[in-house]
């Protein structure tokens, strides 16, 4: 049986990343049909969970206040194209906290597959670096690297990966709105 859960990554996937953090509602902009994708997999009755890394809270440089206004437009963007997000999964911690869900851990993962009561084999999880990817990998699920945010960097790290033959059966897409297109057509399982 095929699950209705669809797993998106934040920064980089459906919104403008920035390696100085998206740290105010005003640096928050969705990249160009993204919310458009969102949309189109609500419509087919898909469950859409965000799980993301949000270093930029222990790192001080915004506040769970912040974070939860952020979401909130990215909803309300998200609801004026008629789709909506089921939950928002985040880890708050640093790369040095020792956490297990911060991406690549599959605590994050963990959570949602528990809280929904989902398993999580084969659900798509939709990432722009190889964190994501590797957190996919390591529940079971199934990675896809979309080419915004730094999946181009990610895509040419992919392939000098050789040693890393968990990732081998990544699927590849230049944004969500080609995932959205080939998850709704039915081609995920012809590519991959």
């Amino acid at each position: 049986m095929k699950s209705d859960l669809v797993i998106l990554d934040r920064d980089g996937v459906i919104n403008c990343d920035s390696d100085d953090y998206i740290k105010s509602v005003a640096e928050w902009s969705p990249i160009p049909g993204s919310l458009e994708a969102i949309a189109r997999l609500s419509r087919a009755d898909f469950r859409i969970v965000v799980a993301t890394n949000q270093s930029g809270i222990a790192r001080g440089l915004y506040n769970l206040t912040t974070l939860n206004q952020i979401h909130q437009k990215m909803t309300a963007a998200l609801r004026d194209h008629g789709g909506q997000i089921e939950a928002i999964f985040f880890c708050p911690h640093g790369p040095d906290d020792g956490c297990d869900c911060r991406k690549p851990q599959p605590g994050l993962l963990h959570q949602i597959s528990e809280r929904l009561n989902v398993p999580l084999a084969d659900v798509p999880v939709v990432g722009d670096s190889l964190r994501d990817l590797q957190c996919a990998s390591r529940v079971g699920a199934r990675p896809v690297l979309v080419r915004t945010g730094k999946g181009v960097t990610t895509e040419s790290l992919l392939a000098d990966e050789e040693s890393d033959s968990a990732l081998e059966n990544t699927l590849v897409f230049n944004d969500l709105a080609g995932f959205t297109e080939a998850l709704l057509q039915g081609d995920l399982d012809a590519i991959g």
